[in-house]
């Protein structure tokens, strides 16, 4: 898989999650994938400061990614 593939698969990830963080006042964006592996994604609005945030990245986002993308190994939040 490609890099450019890898990256549409990582957004369509995103577009899947990111009505249940806009339902609760947030929202995500991708900000780099580093060597094809890793994930960088930056949660957004009223994600910034909750308490289960961390919980939704691996929970959420990260399963999620990597049921599009299988090759990604981690997901890191940049706050």
């Amino acid at each position: 898989m490609t890099s450019e593939e890898i990256k549409s698969n990582v957004e369509k990830a995103l577009q899947e999650i990111r009505p249940f963080l806009q339902s609760d006042g947030g929202d995500i964006t991708l900000v780099s994938i580093d060597n094809d592996n890793s994930v960088k994604v930056r949660l957004e609005g009223n994600c910034i400061g909750c308490s289960v945030n961390q919980m939704t990245l691996k929970s959420g986002v990260e399963m999620t990614i990597k049921k599009y993308a299988p090759q990604i190994e981690e997901v890191i939040n940049l706050s």
